[in-house]
């Protein structure tokens, strides 16, 4: 099974100018440049202002076994669990998902997703970005466009991701600028968020001092480098220089806030307390936010029923649905759009491993929250969930959907830095009709 180190990320996910260290936040270590150096909102500001939580099953969850499940089939198809019935009369999910299908009026299943590339990487790259990978170009993750679109709110970053960046997360042709803050894992005891907090050994006079010289550098070398970069850096500085000071990022961080019986309620494990995070984030102000439980997770190679059961289905299951019912009390989920999807779905048929491999003909899609009606179910598969039978959803059509939802144009086109236009929807449909 592939493995990802998250400490060594694969270096085309960074624009060229990215992990720059300078002057006093070179001193605390941090790559902020990557986060915060943004450039004003585009100057087509949208009506929506909805924020995203996108909840990756990194690997490919089998919709087999969660979303679309098949107990008239063949056992070697079925597998061992069992359907159960939601609070939605006629839609089931499975029977290790008991707390979601107390929360089916609030999502809509897409069980007719179709992709076309079954193997990981290039697959994750294709539904994070809409776009199948190319060697001449690296495509934005939605994340980074929605970072590019709506710009900073309430001094935080736009995009944020839980526990760490991994392949196709970043910002591609757009510039690391507009990649994610990295939060870490909020599951581990004492967490922090690093770029909130000095180091021991470094106060604030040392801060001051640096950052008295780099203004001093700033004068000289303005004189001679003109350019829209140079003279951004400006503003990346106050930025930057207000996050570590700000007492709103520190506050939305902390998650050791929240009562005992709501992280008791997510669950105490790294996608639970992740999806809490998540909340407290757009809460705050955040744009999007990624929760990942790590890499390739779901990628059910083998013993797929003890994993799901054991693990992934009662963690997921936790965590989904508290934020579910979380968002909606709080009076949120009107104003975020929830998504739960993997790169791909998973092999009708069980192998020999009890498990199953790669399938990206078929598979299933949750979305809940900014606007879309709860209860609804998209298309089907055939009776062995091989095939979309009916209502096909190409990758395409669910990026423009999510566009259109935070009030982006699907339509608008980007310039690469060698001027080739690229739309952000690569020509999708809109699917918030039968959504909605």
């Amino acid at each position: 099974m592939a493995k990802c180190d998250c400490g060594s990320v694969p270096r085309h996910i960074w624009g060229r100018r990215d992990f720059i260290k300078v002057g006093s936040l070179g001193i605390l270590g941090l790559n902020l440049r990557d986060y915060f150096f943004l450039r004003s909102a585009s100057a087509n500001t949208a009506r929506v202002d909805r924020s995203v939580i996108l909840v990756w099953l990194s690997g490919g969850p089998p919709h087999h076994d969660t979303f679309d499940m098949k107990p008239d089939a063949p056992a070697e198809i079925r597998g061992t669990f069992k359907p159960i019935p939601t609070n939605v009369p006629g839609i089931q999910v499975c029977e290790h998902l008991p707390r979601t299908a107390r929360q089916a009026d609030k999502f809509a299943i897409i069980r007719s997703m179709t992709s076309r590339e079954n193997n990981h990487e290039p697959a994750i790259n294709y539904l994070l970005t809409g776009y199948l990978p190319l060697q001449t170009i690296e495509f934005p993750s939605m994340g980074s466009v929605i970072a590019r679109e709506k710009g900073p709110r309430n001094g935080l970053p736009p995009y944020v991701t839980i526990p760490n960046i991994f392949p196709s997360f970043g910002a591609g042709f757009l510039g690391g600028e507009y990649g994610p803050f990295i939060a870490g894992d909020p599951n581990v005891k004492g967490y922090r968020v690093r770029d909130l907090n000095l180091p021991v050994d470094v106060d604030w006079q040392r801060i001051s001092n640096r950052r008295w010289m780099l203004d001093q550098v700033d004068r000289t070398f303005r004189g001679i480098d003109t350019s829209t970069e140079f003279q951004s850096m400006d503003a990346f500085y106050e930025k930057a220089y207000d996050l570590i000071r700000s007492p709103a990022a520190k506050k939305a961080f902390d998650i050791e806030q929240e009562e005992e019986t709501i992280r008791n309620r997510y669950g105490r494990t790294p996608v639970g307390q992740g999806c809490l995070l998540a909340r407290r984030l757009i809460e705050a102000g955040v744009r999007f936010v990624t929760v990942a439980k790590g890499w390739l997770n779901w990628d059910t190679h083998g013993k797929n029923f003890t994993t799901l059961e054991r693990t992934l289905l009662p963690e997921l299951d936790m965590a989904y649905s508290a934020l579910l019912e979380d968002l909606s009390q709080r009076g949120l989920l009107e104003s975020t759009l929830v998504i739960l999807m993997g790169e791909f779905g998973r092999t009708p048929k069980v192998n020999s491993d009890a498990g199953r491999d790669h399938w990206a003909k078929a598979f299933s899609v949750v979305l809940a929250g900014a606007g879309l009606q709860g209860g609804r179910v998209v298309g089907s598969t055939d009776e062995t969930g091989s095939e979309v039978k009916d209502d096909p959803v190409r990758v395409e059509d669910l990026t423009a959907t999510i566009d259109e939802r935070v009030g982006i144009d699907p339509a608008k086109e980007y310039k690469t830095d060698i001027g080739r236009p690229v739309k952000l929807s690569n020509g999708g449909a809109i699917l918030t009709p039968k959504l909605t």
